[in-house]
């Protein structure tokens, strides 16, 4: 959850790599058939073996865990498997920069009725190796290797390294294949050279790294198998002529050792917006001064509607008939229930908040129910910046990433990011003190009266699936703020009172 924590930008001499530039696999399926990433053989790597692992192993058991973006917090580590290892700057030298592709093994997540099997989620590391660590670089420390190939080194985080990071700029700058990793770039795009890293401190999944004040590089942490529709979709929209998305720059990605047509996207090169304002700090202003917002979210609606236009013109529609208004509904009620277990403040409005998931299954008996296409999937003021000629760009495509790439990347309803926003509206004013109700109501209105203006379609006339998806992400909330907020618990649970007993 992250509607009061913005996440990404705004919130906020290398050697050249071998290889050639060649068709990227993630990208050509906006253009046609999938091919696989085209690089080279990796060279022997006498580090990348399971003697390295096992001498890692000890570190990373104790270090993983505790990073901001590890997704299995609460069950322990049971074992690593490695993926990949390439030596992006040779070990040999100080510092040498190790990448690895890494999977961390775990116990199944506890499900109701049914054993569900362990889970082994990919990692990406970079791991910076010197034989002693400078003091200006301590809070980076993973630890000392004490056998295997590196021992007697020293391992760091090491993208918290200013020469570290900067070669990975410049990997991005000069494309082409080092071992199982490819980097590649818009052909017109230019990456500037010798430009200052600083790395962006307020992610939760991912890190990113600024460069100079010209270009940020969010590093995929949690990687999966496919596309990550945080490049796939910017891509599109750009070949698509929208001005609402910063356009990729560079990025690259990882082979999948399992499936050459399906790589691990792995990191992104954008502008970075400097002087941008993202949404959620900007509607906290506008609170603390009592301010109107509703230029602005009618705005933002606009905004919205015009990524949802060029989203359709660019990627395959389809039509949600009834069995997936059933599936769909039934998949919300199951949520449902499993958070009113989890947290039982939620059973007195069960009742009333299942109604809302069983309208939909019941909304495909008189035929198609909508269109569902390629959306954003986690659209909050926290995914939008407000830049200083007025106009709003829309950030951070990713989805929710602890969701499957797969449910990710599937077409869905457009209500469902208009949801998204609604509900985002909705926290700034609670996160206020007095509590603005109807600082949130006008913010909705204007919201959606700016959406209709832009796309000609009133969100307002799905009303059944609107509340389904604003109810549905209610109870995701409370479930999150439960286990990891509770102060903000109240935040959500005002909105399933209302929800729960509108009609």
């Amino acid at each position: 959850m992250s509607e009061a924590a913005p996440a990404s930008s705004a919130t906020p001499g290398a050697p050249s790599p071998a290889g050639t530039s060649g068709p990227l696999g993630s990208t050509s399926a906006l253009h046609g058939p999938t091919a696989p990433l085209a690089v080279p053989p990796a060279p022997p790597v006498p580090h990348a073996s399971a003697a390295l692992l096992a001498s890692l192993s000890p570190l990373l058991h104790d270090w993983l865990p505790r990073q901001r973006w590890f997704a299995g917090k609460g069950r322990p580590v049971v074992g690593f498997t490695l993926v990949s290892a390439t030596e992006l700057l040779p070990l040999s030298g100080s510092p040498g920069l190790l990448h690895l592709l890494v999977r961390a093994q775990q116990p199944a997540v506890p499900a109701r009725g049914t054993p569900s099997p362990p889970t082994a989620d990919c990692y990406q590391l970079l791991l910076g190796v010197r034989r002693s660590l400078p003091p200006a670089l301590a809070p980076a420390l993973i630890g000392y290797v004490a056998q295997g190939p590196l021992a007697g080194h020293t391992v760091y985080e090491g993208l918290q390294d200013p020469k570290l990071a900067g070669l990975l700029l410049e990997r991005l700058r000069l494309p082409g294949a080092i071992g199982s990793l490819r980097f590649d770039k818009e052909p017109k795009a230019v990456v500037g050279s010798g430009l200052t890293p600083r790395t962006l401190g307020v992610e939760q999944s991912n890190t990113s790294i600024v460069y100079g004040d010209s270009a940020i590089l969010k590093v995929f942490r949690r990687v999966h198998a496919g596309a990550n529709p945080d490049l796939e979709l910017p891509l599109a929209l750009a070949a698509e002529g929208s001005t609402r998305v910063p356009a990729p720059i560079a990025w690259f990605e990882g082979a999948n050792p399992e499936d050459p047509f399906e790589p691990f996207t792995l990191g992104l090169l954008q502008p970075f917006l400097r002087e941008a304002q993202d949404g959620w700090q900007l509607a906290l202003a506008s609170l603390a001064v009592g301010q109107d917002f509703t230029r602005e979210a009618h705005a933002l609606g606009r905004a919205t509607a015009e990524v949802h236009l060029a989203l359709a013109a660019s990627l395959p529609t389809l039509t949600l008939g009834r069995p997936q208004a059933e599936l769909l509904g039934a998949q919300m009620s199951e949520r449902l229930a499993a958070t009113v277990q989890a947290v039982p403040a939620l059973l007195p409005y069960a009742d009333g908040l299942r109604r809302a998931f069983d309208a939909v299954r019941e909304l495909g008996a008189a035929g198609p129910v909508v269109t569902a296409q390629r959306v954003h999937g986690d659209l909050h003021l926290g995914q939008v910046l407000h830049t200083r000629d007025g106009a709003w760009t829309v950030i951070d495509f990713e989805g929710e990433p602890a969701k499957p790439l797969t449910e990710r990347r599937r077409p869905q309803p457009v209500v469902r990011d208009i949801a998204g926003m609604l509900r985002s509206f909705d926290y700034a004013a609670r996160s206020h003190q007095p509590w603005s109700p109807d600082w949130a109501a006008r913010c909705r209105t204007a919201y959606l009266d700016g959406y209709t203006a832009a796309s000609g379609l009133d969100p307002r006339r799905q009303a059944v699936l609107l509340r389904a998806y604003e109810t549905d992400k209610a109870v995701y909330e409370v479930l999150y703020e439960a286990r990891h907020r509770p102060d903000w618990l109240p935040v959500p649970m005002a909105a399933v009172r209302r929800l729960a007993h509108a009609s």
